[in-house]
């Protein structure tokens, strides 16, 4: 990998873990349902802007079934789904639990696709249950009824991923990766659209709370895709799957320096015991990867 593909990863690890940051400073001022139909919004537009200047055909009469499901499942759903966990959860802690997007992907190609689970399949399955109870068990947190349904939530988002990356790799293929993008952005802001009027907050955003919003939408959703559509081009969507690796790490670094979350033993372990598992059903080593992964956006917040 040349020194730009490495720093292009490096920038998309840092603007999608960011991500789960401005979700935390924003959600419990919104909520769930208004940050997330913003997020979408701001940055279907953006990415439409984009689509029109570069004169890149959307499909949309021919594909806006697929788009709005595609919204549905890997936008809509699972983007609402964390902002809600982290009502209570902090974002590295939240990230962490994405990590698991891969493991629920290899369950849901096993049953729709009839992939088989190999034996380091099922390896990674059982090191992604293990790291997941490390990382809840042994957490520090305060355990209730609201933990409980938070880390469920995180944990249904990535199942949503992984629904997600299987619909797509049936209903997409050939379709543009910047219209994939632009119109599943805008589908899934039709899909939250319905709920908006009812889910208004009761104060007014700060300054803080409306930046975190616009960088967001803009930094961690569509110039973070444009970044990761260039590196499936330039080094391949194998290779470009190691943001998996990378995310939950500055998700759980930007916690700890811009908004003091604590990092505990039981984090460390538990994360690295989940990407372990992560890297046996992806099939990614350190070296030479040896499978191709086609749709792996799907797995990422």
């Amino acid at each position: 990998m040349k020194a730009k593909d490495l720093g292009a990863l490096l920038l998309l690890s840092a603007l999608w873990g960011g991500s789960f940051l401005f979700v935390r400073v924003a959600v419990s001022v919104l909520g769930p349902i208004v940050l997330i139909e913003l997020r979408v919004l701001i940055a279907g537009l953006a990415l439409l802007l984009y689509a029109f200047v570069t004169k890149t055909d959307l499909e949309l009469r021919k594909r806006w079934k697929q788009y709005l499901m595609i919204g549905l499942l890997n936008s809509a759903i699972p983007f609402t789904l964390i902002a809600a966990a982290e009502l209570n959860l902090t974002a590295g802690f939240a990230s962490i639990l994405n990590a698991t997007s891969p493991l629920f992907g290899a369950l849901i190609a096993a049953v729709w696709l009839k992939e088989v689970l190999t034996t380091k399949k099922q390896i990674g399955l059982l090191l992604g249950l293990l790291g997941v109870g490390v990382l809840v068990g042994w957490s520090p947190l305060s355990f209730s009824w609201l933990i409980v349904l938070s880390i469920a939530a995180s944990l249904t988002a990535a199942l949503f991923y992984g629904i997600a990356g299987v619909y797509t790799k049936l209903n997409a293929q050939g379709v543009r990766p910047v219209a994939l993008a632009t119109c599943s952005q805008l589908g899934a802001s039709l899909c939250l659209l319905p709920l908006t009027p009812f889910a208004l907050p009761s104060e007014p955003p700060t300054f803080w709370v409306i930046l975190a919003v616009v960088t967001l939408a803009l930094v961690s959703t569509a110039v973070a895709y444009l970044i990761y559509f260039w590196l499936i081009e330039s080094v391949g969507p194998t290779k470009a799957l190691t943001v998996t690796f990378l995310v939950p790490l500055f998700g759980v670094l930007w916690g700890i320096l811009l908004l003091n979350e604590p990092l505990n033993l039981s984090t460390v372990i538990g994360f690295g015991i989940i990407l372990s598992g992560t890297g046996f059903v992806t099939g990614l080593r350190l070296g030479k990867p040896k499978v191709q992964i086609h749709h792996p956006k799907a797995e990422i917040n």
